[in-house]
């Protein structure tokens, strides 16, 4: 979790005098009080809320739900249109290593040292949170009056880019600030294995910055003196990029800066951002009490949903552009519940006329997972969720009916069509742990079917080193543990595998599975350098079979 530190003084002469009634009211907003002393309040920021990473939007929004001093309903900030040379220019060269960014222009700053720590604070957050420290998200600021207008965004050589680090008394390259300056070294993981590097130069050709890794001295610090900012967030997932955008211009604005949008030219396209319109999104009064298990009327919904920032009209709901956890109806009707107060609900005893009991199915799972670890297996969990990049690019694999989630907010946009990339997806994340690596899963995978969503159970280990002697063991005593039988049958080829070095799994005789040797090019794609034996197969009809004996 991440813990927004607000100086005591100023809490209290902005919202109120923090007391154990402050405190309880502060947790019941969703952002429990971590830690307190006579200097600092620090607040728990839980993940589905970065907006309030910023101590003006923890203010305003929490003013507003504690009916205090604060505005209730929509802030709305508008956005100016560009003006001349407000553009930044995608070159091509960046598609791999880090293709999308998103900027804006922010003018009538009057910047503190206070201040400046709060957006530096707010930088690193994001970065640790919806950035994931940095891989998917960088942002940068720069003092507009240092740079010159229209920015490009390209990748060139490490050994071509030469610019002060900040805070660094001397020029490096791109490949000494990987290896020298200390923030390189901390991150330099991310850009190592590319050839090329990303660069945001201006129109003199000044390096503002090789993201995600550090500014420029000359043209990448702000100041007391600064006015004007340019701001970037770059990375891989546009959609990110823009809400992480929009967060650090509410902020700006909270602090009385105007915001200018601007033209971002990808190739033939131009999109603009900041794009702060609030987005529309319908909502049922029916399904708002039959959820809480209330009677709640039409004007106490809508008072409920101010006091959480939102404004409600003709039955829809205005959500601000920087809310990065609300995606459906439901995420309106939680907010709606910690408007209404927990500490309101009245529980009640559920009136069960059954007793449970353990499904066999999920026996047999645990007598499974409990075998593979006796031998050493490391047991892994991941999300039905994946995304096509690691689905679909990295294996090489054409899914032609991939389940796709409707309107997705994240790159996280497709239901997983099997468990065998997310075991190699694992094992690059490890790739400086200790070898071996040997990891299991099961869990459901899903496939389209002709008119409903078809779920199927899948069980999958990975062993890196490769070693097929040793999982075919492995499977050998999961059938003997089981008291099946499992035939292994020559296959010539089959998805991930090494052709002629692959094998088909069959159970009364129908195919479910295979074993074999990952292809060398789909290791590579997911950065692998260890040689990896892998298995998947379907086990429902092993559980259907074991559940009726």
């Amino acid at each position: 979790m991440a813990i927004l530190s607000i100086p005591r003084k100023r809490f209290e002469k902005d919202i109120g005098k923090f007391n154990a009634e402050m405190e309880n009211k502060i947790a019941m907003f969703g952002t429990p009080v971590e830690a307190v002393d006579s200097d600092k309040i620090d607040v728990e920021i839980f993940p589905n809320r970065p907006d309030l990473l910023s101590y003006g939007n923890f203010k305003n929004s929490f003013l507003a739900f504690s009916s205090r001093k604060g505005k209730t309903g929509l802030i709305k900030v508008k956005v100016e249109k560009p003006e001349n040379n407000y553009s930044v220019i995608i070159d091509k060269s960046v598609e791999k290593v880090r293709p999308f960014t998103a900027c804006a222009i922010v003018k009538n700053l009057m910047f503190d040292d206070e201040k400046i720590k709060e957006i530096i604070d707010i930088q690193e957050k994001l970065h640790a949170t919806l950035g994931r420290k940095r891989k998917k998200a960088a942002i940068g600021i720069y003092p507009l009056e240092k740079i010159k207008l229209p920015i490009k965004f390209e990748a060139k050589k490490p050994e071509d880019i030469k610019f002060i680090p900040l805070e660094a008394s001397k020029e490096m390259n791109g490949r000494q600030i990987l290896s020298q300056h200390p923030t390189g070294r901390e991150y330099g993981f991310l850009l190592e294995n590319y050839g090329l590097y990303p660069v945001f130069t201006d129109a003199n050709n000044e390096v503002l910055s090789m993201p995600p890794i550090i500014n420029s001295h000359k043209t990448g610090k702000i100041s007391n003196e600064t006015k004007e900012v340019f701001i970037e967030c770059s990375g891989f997932d546009f959609n990110i990029l823009k809400k992480i955008l929009n967060i650090v211009a509410y902020s700006l604005a909270e602090m009385g800066g105007k915001i200018y949008s601007m033209n971002l030219k990808y190739g033939n396209k131009t999109v603009n951002t900041p794009d702060l319109n609030p987005e529309v999104i319908k909502i049922n009064l029916d399904n708002v009490n039959k959820l809480l298990g209330l009677q709640l009327k039409e004007a106490e919904v809508n008072r409920y949903l101010e006091k959480m920032g939102y404004e409600y009209k003709n039955k829809s709901v205005l959500v601000p552009a920087y809310r990065v956890d609300v995606l459906h109806e439901v995420d309106l009707i939680e907010d709606i519940a910690i408007a209404y107060g927990y500490q309101n609900f009245i529980p009640e005893i559920l009136q069960v006329s059954t007793i449970g009991e353990k499904d066999k199915k999920e026996i047999i799972k645990k007598k499974i997972a409990e075998a593979l670890i006796g031998i050493g297996l490391l047991e892994t969990s991941s999300y039905h969720l994946t995304t096509k990049d690691d689905q679909i690019k990295k294996t090489g694999l054409n899914i032609f009916n991939a389940i796709e989630v409707s309107d997705s907010k994240t790159e996280y946009s497709i239901l997983r069509n099997d468990l065998s990339h997310y075991m190699l997806k694992i094992l690059s994340e490890n790739v400086d742990v200790e070898y071996p690596q040997e990891i299991f899963q099961i869990g459901r995978i899903f496939h389209q079917g002709n008119k409903t969503i078809e779920e199927k159970e899948h069980l999958a280990f990975a062993l890196a080193p490769g070693n097929f002697t040793k999982a075919k063991q492995i499977l050998d005593y999961l059938s003997k543990m089981l008291n099946i039988k499992l035939d292994i049958v020559n296959a010539k080829e089959a998805s991930y595998f090494i052709e002629g070095r692959v094998a088909e799994i069959k159970f009364n005789s129908m195919n479910i599975g295979y074993i074999g040797e990952v292809h060398p090019q789909i290791l590579n794609n997911f950065k692998i350098k260890m040689p990896v034996t892998m298995l998947e197969i379907n086990i429902d009809g092993i559980l259907e079979e074991l559940r009726s004996d």
